[in-house]
């Protein structure tokens, strides 16, 4: 770059988006990078405040903060997102479709940790909507050197392969079995409020119940519905209430006398302490199988609503995982839930 006086400047290239900004009215650019200076452009660009501009002098160890910033935008995405057009260096991704947004926390810090670039985004295993905004990158200076660049992607590339920093992974629709537990409804002295709950969080992305069995409180019988139900095809089994330490709640026997592998019983949340997150193999796939504690019969938000839209996008649910709820897995109960908007279930 050169940098000389703007009424000097006619006949010249522009290495850089000259930008007007008028409160509550405008924030874009008057001249975009590449613009060939005219004579009736300079009191344009004094009135905006350019009385210096740069031009570009092309160096082939230099790239262009737009051209640096293209880079970027090609180590976050995948094939679900939208680029937008590049504008003073800043590119943003939005989502293509509805699904869960992922990140590799690893990479994005490292990418942050070179300095003079950066990347900026919503927090990973959020759920999202088609249209929602992603993420944003920008290189800071206006020009910045070709060997920084490769070396932010020899580092990612270190650590996602390669994969890319960010992901978005579709919601799957599902046919879901439900397994109600409780000798109180089975015997019908109390309504069944469970099953309303799980019908209608599945809605929101677009799973259906394909299937309810009503079992009381006999283990046998639940864990005989379970391997019935992965048999016959669900997706995904979810099993209502038992799940405290009461003699009576025998639905954590239930599932691991399936022979599911148990991820976790009891989870680091609250509202949903006494979750179960377990998958079943069959000899085609592993199904999986949820205890859900009684409080999200009732609780506007709790751990089902976290890892419900994981395993709609076909996310592997982790022990790590879990245990990472903890910070964030707190919710505060606002007078107006805002979520999936606010910090519950976000953690690090």
């Amino acid at each position: 770059m050169k940098l000389i006086r703007t009424e000097d400047a006619v006949g010249h290239v522009l290495c850089h988006d000259i930008t007007q900004i008028i409160k509550g009215v405008t924030k874009d650019a008057v001249f975009r990078k590449g613009h060939v200076v005219r004579p009736e452009d300079i009191p344009v660009l004094l009135s905006v405040g350019k009385e210096n501009l740069y031009i570009w002098e092309k160096d082939d160890s230099m790239l262009h903060e737009n051209e640096a910033a293209e880079i970027l935008c090609g180590l976050c995405k995948n094939e679900n997102m939208a680029v937008s057009e590049v504008k003073e260096g800043k590119i943003e991704l939005t989502a293509l479709c509805d699904g869960l947004f992922k990140l590799n926390r690893k990479a994005l810090i490292a990418v942050n940790s070179f300095g003079r670039m950066m990347i900026a985004s919503r927090h990973g295993d959020t759920p999202v909507k088609k249209g929602d905004k992603l993420a944003g990158t920008r290189v800071i200076p206006l020009v910045i050197e070709k060997t920084a660049m490769e070396q932010v992607e020899k580092r990612v590339e270190e650590i996602c392969g390669k994969e890319p920093i960010f992901k978005l992974l579709p919601f799957f629709k599902k046919r879901v079995g439900v397994i109600t537990t409780g000798n109180e409804v089975l015997s019908g002295r109390i309504a069944d409020t469970f099953t309303p709950v799980i019908e209608e969080k599945l809605r929101e992305y677009n799973g259906v119940i394909a299937e309810q069995e009503l079992c009381g409180d006999d283990s046998e019988r639940i864990t005989r519905e379970i391997l019935r139900m992965a048999e016959q095809g669900m997706d995904m089994i979810i099993c209502t209430g038992g799940m405290s330490v009461d003699p009576d709640d025998r639905t954590p026997l239930a599932i691991r006398n399936t022979g599911a592998e148990i991820i976790s019983y009891g989870a680091p949340v609250l509202p949903g302490a006494m979750f179960l997150m377990a998958y079943l193999k069959t000899e085609k796939r592993r199904v999986p199988v949820m205890g859900l504690p009684g409080c999200v019969m009732y609780a506007e938000r709790t751990i089902f609503d976290i890892i419900l839209p994981r395993i709609m996008a076909e996310n592997t649910i982790t022990k790590e995982e879990l245990a990472e709820l903890g910070e964030g897995g707190l919710c505060l109960s606002c007078p107006r839930c805002m979520y999936p908007d606010c910090g519950f279930g976000k953690g690090r």
